[in-house]
């Protein structure tokens, strides 16, 4: 999956970026305080994206 459309999908879902980290970028969802790391790659694996979302508190994309 792109990168691009997976922030596409946790902004849809209310995420946003906390911060920018070495290599990763953190996203939290405010609503649930819950925070997950998003690698800076053009492309994530399914299952990371999966784990990131599930992370998140939200529904996998």
């Amino acid at each position: 999956m792109k990168r691009r459309n997976l922030i596409r999908h946790l902004e849809s879902h209310g995420c946003e970026l906390f911060r920018e980290g070495g290599r990763h970028s953190w996203w939290q969802n405010p609503t649930l305080n819950k925070r997950s790391a998003v690698p800076r790659h053009r492309e994530v694996n399914e299952h990371l994206a999966r784990k990131i979302c599930n992370d998140l508190g939200i529904s996998n994309p």
